[in-house]
């Protein structure tokens, strides 16, 4: 045998041991059947299950499994959206011929059509084998129609520069509360936003923080949209959930607004301010001003003014040259009796005025009545103009006074008694009607004779007292609306005592105390003021 058939020989030696060690290494990850069987189609808010079915088809034994669940992005699932089994889990090795299943339940969001894409990996080592295989595979589920109804309600045209109110429905009839709800919108350019009933976040997000089926609602914005006449302003609004901080939509709304020339500039005055904010028992006055844009001159205008509130006392509207019914919401004003309704010169302006009052008892009834408004719509012919005006919160604090056991253990006499000492309880009530107040404070400064006990009620509240001053702060924070009404009051209690000098004049406990803070709808500071607590004495 010479050299070459030498080489020759053991080379074919060497590829018949390479290929009994391959084919003992290798496996074939077709021997482990896995299946997932699932719904095609599903709905919104409806609970899914998943089963997935895996078989060892083999003559090995495969071992060590390791099951990997991975859903999509719009899932809601406890612990994430990537789930696994143990070994242990799923019951261990997995002998030639034995089937296992394993199930996984969930719930989508997402709009109608969207495609949700499942996935199941599973891990093992064939026995004898030091490597580790896998095999994976895909469920694919398409969403149905999603039942939740969104829609936005916005006016096929209006006035370049004029103000005008456009709204935002939902409701669901998901069988699941919907959490953590937000309702964006992308306004054109052009558009300037004024303002919206409920408040948002950036005027372009709005939050609910669930959605119960048979809930339904509507978000209400008003704003000025500019443009040229004929032109199309397009709104895009969507409404979603947010979920590991990503946006899932659940629907979506598009509407385009037409712009025209306006034919009449109209404004509103109340109160000799463009705006105004009202309060409770306020007289208003309106003046209604309009000018006429157009080249010639327009004759026989009528003008209607519709006021809507529910604070509106209906009755106690007064107008010089206008009609309008008592307990009636309109007022009319013809050109019979005005000059500048019967004939206006381009350029030229006019004014009507009415007086109506806001109701002095007006409260809430329901938290919906919360962020109030008084709406005026006025007509003159064909032109429309709607103005918005807010009432202001009724911010309110009250200081109680106990000799009694109250929150802590008082003692000492009472009526006071000169040079005798006497402990007593302060109780700081903050109350609050139509709108959410925030960074809320209230605050007195002790008086001289006064000693601040260090004892607070309930455990946490935020109040400090610096003895420099002798100022006492209750830092109260957010005061909702209903607050005192609807809502439980906020309240603060400490422990004070007192050693009079003398009897023969009125002692006074408490200086007047002030509350403070930020009306979030009608975005104006409010201050008001306790009254002084007085002391009794013997004399």
């Amino acid at each position: 045998m010479n050299k070459t058939q030498t080489i020759l020989i053991a080379l074919l030696i060497l590829c018949i041991a390479f290929f009994v060690f391959w084919q003992k290494m290798s496996f074939s990850k077709e021997v482990l059947k896995i299946e997932i069987i699932g719904p095609e189609k599903a709905s919104v808010g409806e609970e899914i299950e998943y089963i997935v079915k895996f078989k060892n088809n083999g003559t090995i034994r495969l071992e060590n499994p390791e099951l990997i669940f991975e859903f999509p992005e719009g899932s809601i699932i406890d612990g994430g959206r990537i789930k696994r089994k143990t070994s242990e889990e799923l019951q261990g090795d997995i002998y030639p011929g034995q089937e296992r299943t394993v199930s996984f339940k969930t719930i989508f969001l997402g709009k109608e059509n969207d495609v949700k894409t499942v996935k199941a990996i599973i891990s093992f080592q064939p026995k004898d084998l030091k490597t580790r295989n896998e095999t994976m595979t895909t469920f694919t589920t398409i969403l149905g129609q999603v039942s939740i109804n969104f829609s936005l309600d916005v006016p096929p045209e209006t006035i370049s520069g004029k103000a005008f109110s456009f709204r935002i429905n939902y409701s669901s009839s998901v069988n699941y509360p919907l959490k953590d709800i937000s309702f964006m919108i992308q306004y054109p350019n052009g558009f300037e936003f004024l303002y919206s009933q409920p408040k948002g976040m950036e005027n372009t997000q709005w939050d609910l923080p669930v959605l119960n089926e048979a809930q339904s609602g509507r978000i209400e914005i008003s704003g000025i949209l500019s443009g040229e006449p004929q032109e199309q302003k397009v709104f895009k609004a969507q409404m979603g959930i947010w979920q590991d901080g990503k946006f899932v939509i659940l629907k979506d709304s598009t509407k385009s607004i037409g712009v025209s020339s306006p034919n009449l500039y109209i404004m509103q005055k109340i109160n000799n301010s463009y705006n105004y904010v009202a309060s409770v028992g306020d007289q208003l006055h309106y003046e209604i001003f309009f000018r006429n844009l157009n080249e010639n001159p327009v004759t026989d205008l009528v003008i209607i003014a519709r006021l809507e509130g529910t604070s509106l006392d209906f009755n106690s509207i007064k107008t010089l040259d206008g009609k309008s019914q008592p307990g009636d919401n309109s007022i009319i004003w013809e050109p019979q009796n005005i000059p500048s309704l019967q004939f206006l010169e381009s350029g030229q302006e006019g004014k009507v005025e009415f007086w109506v009052d806001v109701k002095k008892d007006w409260t809430m009834k329901t938290l919906a009545d919360k962020n109030p408004t008084i709406k005026n719509k006025i007509m003159i012919n064909t032109s429309r103009q709607e103005f918005l005006t807010k009432i202001e919160t009724a911010l309110s604090g009250r200081q109680n006074v106990y000799f009694e056991d109250k929150y802590f253990d008082n003692s000492g006499p009472h009526p006071l008694e000169a040079y005798k000492k006497t402990y007593f309880t302060v109780e700081w009530i903050a109350n609050n009607t139509h709108n959410d107040i925030g960074e809320a404070v209230m605050k007195t400064v002790l008086p001289d004779n006064v000693v601040y006990e260090n004892k607070i009620w309930p455990e946490g509240v935020d109040l400090v007292f610096d003895e420099a001053t002798r100022e006492l702060v209750w830092n109260i924070g957010t005061i909702d609306a209903g607050s005192g009404s609807l809502k439980q009051s906020k309240i603060c209690g400490f422990q004070l005592s007192v050693t009079p000098q003398t009897t023969e004049q009125d002692i006074i406990l408490l200086g007047s105390a002030q509350i403070s803070g930020l009306d979030q709808w009608a975005d104006k500071n409010l201050t008001v003021k306790t009254d002084i607590v007085y002391g009794e004495t013997n004399r």
